[in-house]
């Protein structure tokens, strides 16, 4: 059964993990070129799967090393599932780096528990944020969670404050200067900055609405679960759990404000929801129903196939 097999840990899982999303990664890129298929184009296509890859591997870190899920794999599973069950999540570039970066930023915020080098931290998480935001621009919210997390690890020094600002102000210097130094003049700041739009009308795709509903139906379950255990979480790691709430809150933000709706924007709830559905499997007792609960995800892009 697929929920006793993935609930250890080990190097199989993620072979089986990374050679999922490269078949899906491919097939979706290829169906999807205007341009002839090369050997040059295939390189590219492989540098863009290299950041799937590195998301994964530091949403593996970033939920190990912080006990966000006990030790099994079903984190890796999920966030591949939520990949291909919106599979135009493979297709835009931009949203895929941005989302890197915000994983990084996520894994400075988390570790901030630790006490141990919090500006660098800070520093780390606010230039990574800032850095996501270049290729989405409202990517730029998260800088919201960095204060979140100032409050609750009680990390009131002045300076603690200051810094993820300067962090920002880091990313603007550099870019200005990017623009000096190539364009010889100033970037318009329109060139970086987003609307505001509530217009879902672009949802209006068979596989979006079932995916979407999917994604939406069994994360709203999850998540009922999840902050009603919160209490039974020790202490000193319930503030990190807390966290990966106001990040899903933060990326439903996006969902709902974004400009341009095509279904990619969905990709920042992706690791919050992994935290999140990774606890609520790991608490099912269950085991039918927790193989039902992974089923749902994984026939769901099957059946796009006979759509």
């Amino acid at each position: 059964m697929i929920t006793r097999f993935f609930s250890t840990s080990k190097p199989i899982h993620f072979v089986i993990v990374i050679l999922l999303t490269f078949a899906v990664f491919m097939v979706t890129r290829i169906n999807n070129l205007e341009d002839s298929l090369d050997l040059l184009l295939i390189l590219k296509q492989l540098g863009f799967y290299t950041i799937v890859l590195a998301s994964l591997i530091v949403l593996n870190f970033l939920v190990s090393k912080n006990n966000l899920t006990k030790k099994n794999s079903y984190k890796l599973l999920l966030f591949s599932l939520f990949l291909i069950v919106i599979p135009i999540t493979f297709q835009i570039n931009t949203i895929l780096i941005s989302n890197l970066f915000i994983l990084l930023a996520l894994r400075r915020i988390i570790s901030l528990r630790s006490n141990i080098k919090i500006k660098k931290k800070l520093f780390d998480a606010a230039f990574w944020i800032g850095i996501a935001s270049l290729f989405y621009f409202w990517a730029i919210l998260f800088f919201l969670l960095i204060i979140v997390a100032l409050i609750f690890y009680s990390l009131g020094q002045i300076k603690n404050w200051i810094i993820p600002f300067i962090g920002l102000f880091t990313v603007i210097i550099i870019i200005v200067s990017y623009s000096m130094l190539i364009d010889n003049h100033f970037s318009e700041a329109s060139n970086y900055f987003n609307t505001i739009s509530f217009d879902f009308s672009t949802y209006n795709i068979l596989y979006l609405i079932i995916g979407i509903t999917i994604l939406t139906s069994l994360g709203l379950w999850s998540l009922f679960f999840y902050i009603k255990n919160l209490k039974r979480i020790i202490k000193r790691d319930r503030s990190s759990h807390i966290l990966i709430v106001v990040v899903l809150l933060i990326s439903a933000v996006i969902v709902l404000i974004a400009q341009n709706k095509n279904g990619s924007e969905f990709i920042f709830m992706f690791a919050p929801l992994t935290v999140i559905m990774a606890n609520y499997l790991e608490s099912i007792k269950e085991q039918w129903f927790a193989e039902l609960f992974l089923w749902v995800l994984i026939l769901t892009p099957v059946s796009y196939l006979v759509l």
